[in-house]
């Protein structure tokens, strides 16, 4: 009998490694992987070159929910990438929005209730058939609070920051510094646990994984466990 597929909900904080986490689980156990973060950075995206966020931060919130309707935002196959990489309206952007301008803006997007609105819906479709690994702030909370996995990812504010620098760097950014980019997370830490709607936290049944010194070969062996823990539990269910 084939095993029965389950939702991964992985959640955590930005530059914590969540993302590869959940790209190698996925890739190893057959899965499909998600990643959310790049919807909302989508978004973001789309309403920078909108000009619907103002040179002063502020967001033109009625112009960007009204426009909504015509964004499209897809994971498609592109060359030079081994995975399906995210498409704002047809054209590849997996580039684009992992800039610090987008990275700047998107927590104050995503905390946007009617954005939030907005993803939520298509991240639930995406996960109907199950067999599948998302991760961002709220997948286990709100996105999937059913997931059968539920993993919270945390690391050190310093560590993640120069994570985050060293993809800044290998991306051809040498202008700004680990400073700027550990106050950047910080304000992002901030925005993300205290929004109103679906706030980042841990979920009640959530296994806690602090990435910190932990390396991906690690990573990936403790989740494979924990997703076959998982499933000869469902096994042991269906037989009963």
């Amino acid at each position: 009998m084939t095993d029965k597929k389950i939702i991964v909900a992985v959640d955590g904080y930005s530059s914590c490694g969540k993302s590869s986490m959940a790209r190698t689980l996925a890739k190893n156990i057959g899965y499909i992987y998600v990643d959310t973060g790049a919807m909302y950075r989508g978004v973001t995206l789309f309403a920078l070159r909108e000009e619907l966020i103002t040179p002063s931060g502020e967001i033109l919130e009625a112009e960007l929910e009204s426009r909504l309707s015509s964004l499209s935002l897809t994971f498609d196959r592109q060359e030079g990438y081994e995975e399906p990489v995210l498409h704002l309206n047809g054209s590849c952007v997996e580039q684009d929005i992992r800039t610090m301008q987008v990275a700047s803006h998107v927590s104050p997007i995503a905390a946007l209730p009617f954005v939030r609105e907005f993803l939520t819906r298509q991240q639930q479709a995406l996960g109907q058939a199950k067999g599948i690994v998302m991760d961002g702030r709220d997948i286990g909370t709100a996105v999937f609070p059913e997931a059968e996995m539920k993993v919270f990812v945390t690391a050190d504010p310093r560590v993640r920051a120069e994570r985050r620098l060293a993809e800044l760097r290998s991306k051809g950014d040498n202008s700004i510094s680990l400073e700027e980019v550990l106050k950047n997370l910080q304000e992002r830490d901030y925005i993300d646990t205290h929004r109103p709607v679906a706030p980042l936290r841990q979920a009640e049944d959530a296994v806690v994984l602090d990435n910190s010194h932990v390396s991906i070969a690690e990573q990936d062996l403790m989740l494979r466990f924990a997703f076959e823990a998982i499933l000869a539990h469902l096994r042991g269910g269906q037989r009963g």
